[in-house]
């Protein structure tokens, strides 16, 4: 069967990957010119994680990309530090460039999967049978399956479920590639800046231009959240972060990964493949999300106070970070047994 994947950030080259090894072809469409490089460090905690990453053959070359971050350092203006987030806390057990990932998952699959870069779906309609999908650029084409892999501000979710938007949580942040330790971090009541860093608060929940049209080499973004009662409509769904995201909550690569896998299983068993997909991957989805904004960037002095006396405390009280483990590992993963 012919599966057409938007978006190649994690989950679309994740879900590619899988799709081919469970007999299915599939064509990852792109919006980007090529693949994105750099980016924030994402973390993988965990054996429901780690043990994807093995099944996929990459667990290797993902250790020897990893990145090895120093604590997180918070100071105020001068200069003076008000406390530190410890690394261990921050980093998971395996940390590395998301650029660098999405590089790794990309070429382990390639070579059995069709990628189309510089275009995006523009319209869908599902007749019970398959998917005519039209583009921006490309000739339209049908799939027996479309899934939505185009992260927060998902084109394919606005398509199918328009009434669904991301839930503003009240900040903003910006990523791009700059010099100096993007750990050392400069506060405010409701701002933290760094190289390369920003995180601000804000009351206007603006409507977002794609991040390519706000800067080059410049990723900008709300802090959101995605909340809905299904992510599928006939032969359409979302995985990782169009489906279940949770923008700078720690847990959206890992949730990525491990999403690409069980839908792809699912997919391949027959029947009411996305029924059973969001039955197992929805409690573990919501389970997963977070809001850093008020817990990194408090909008007072007096919450500022209260952070930096809680990550002070943080080195001391270990069961906080077994609490990011435990929701990381919260699910059983079948064996799904691939064609090849």
């Amino acid at each position: 069967m012919d599966v057409l994947i938007s978006g190649a950030g994690v989950a679309g080259p994740a879900l590619a990957h899988w799709l081919a090894r469970f007999g299915f072809s599939p064509t990852v469409v792109e919006r980007a010119p090529s693949l994105r490089e750099g980016g924030q460090a994402v973390d993988f905690r965990g054996e429901a994680h780690l043990s994807v990453l093995r099944r996929m053959g990459v667990l290797d070359a993902v250790r020897a990309a990893r990145t090895s971050l120093p604590d997180m350092v918070f100071r105020d203006p001068s200069g003076r530090e008000r406390c530190r987030l410890p690394a261990s806390y921050t980093g998971g057990e395996v940390e590395i460039r998301r650029g660098d990932l999405s590089r790794i998952l990309y070429e382990v699959g390639v070579a059995d999967a069709e990628y189309v870069f510089g275009d995006w779906i523009t319209s869908l309609d599902d007749d019970g049978a398959g998917v005519d999908v039209t583009f921006a650029n490309g000739r339209p084409r049908r799939f027996d399956f479309v899934i939505g892999a185009d992260g927060m501000r998902s084109g394919v979710r606005r398509l199918v479920f328009p009434e669904y938007r991301p839930k503003f949580q009240g900040y903003y942040f910006a990523i791009w590639d700059a010099e100096g330790n993007d750990r050392d971090l400069t506060c405010a009541p409701g701002v933290i800046t760094a190289p390369g860093w920003l995180m601000f608060r804000s009351s206007v929940p603006p409507e977002l231009m794609p991040d390519a049209l706000v800067a080059p080499d410049v990723y900008f973004d709300s802090i959101s959240q995605v909340r809905m009662p299904t992510v599928s409509s006939g032969r359409v769904t979302l995985i990782g972060d169009a489906g279940y995201g949770s923008t700078l909550g720690g847990m959206g690569t890992g949730l990525a990964v491990v999403s690409a896998y069980v839908l792809a299983g699912e997919m391949a068993a027959g029947g009411d493949a996305f029924a059973r997909y969001e039955a197992r991957i929805g409690p573990y989805a919501r389970g997963c999300q977070g809001s850093p904004g008020r817990f990194l960037a408090p909008a007072t002095r007096l919450g500022m106070w209260a952070r930096d006396r809680m990550f002070g405390f943080l080195p001391k009280a270990p069961m906080f970070a077994r609490i990011d483990l435990q929701r990381a590992t919260a699910i059983t993963l079948p064996e799904y047994v691939p064609a090849r």
